[in-house]
């Protein structure tokens, strides 16, 4: 199951305002320490909890979270350090972006592993059995790194 909060420092009505156009539930006027908590409060139940944030008062949350997000941090080494991804600026739409472009990453490397899997144990196979010559088995193996490489490329393509 997914879920979606805000959690903020802010007042009461700028939570509010914020959480309304988003469409989710909130809680305003939390402290670090209080943000930690419901991150461990979480993460104790079984959930993966991605946390974003935008400041320093957000870092320890975020660091404590299975995915920290910093998010227009240009500039503040302790944000950028207690986060695992750093978006340089303050646009929530890339949030939902930054998932599918790490399941599409995801995707293509397990690609190029089953693909250099398959390519080693058939060199192997036809080394072993005599039908291919060693120099020339030897030679092979660059050979799917150019295929790793135009399969990865495909990630440069939005």
């Amino acid at each position: 199951m997914r879920e979606i909060e805000l959690r903020t420092g802010d007042n009461e009505r700028v939570a509010a305002a914020v959480a309304g156009a988003l469409g989710v539930r909130y809680r305003a006027n939390l402290l670090p320490g209080d943000k930690i908590a419901i991150v461990r409060r979480y993460q104790a139940r079984g959930h993966t909890v991605a946390m974003v944030g935008d400041g320093v008062n957000d870092a320890p949350a975020r660091a404590q979270a299975d995915i920290g997000i910093a998010m227009g941090v240009a500039g503040s080494d302790v944000a950028l350090e207690a986060a695992h991804i750093a978006l340089m600026r303050e646009d929530w739409t890339l949030v939902p972006e930054l998932f599918r472009l790490a399941r599409r990453t995801l995707r293509v490397g397990y690609c190029n592993l089953v693909f250099t899997a398959v390519d080693n144990m058939a060199g192997l196979a036809l080394a072993a059995l005599g039908f291919l010559p060693l120099v020339l088995a030897a030679a092979a193996q660059s050979l799917p790194d150019l295929g790793i490489l135009a399969n990865s490329s495909r990630l440069l393509r939005r």
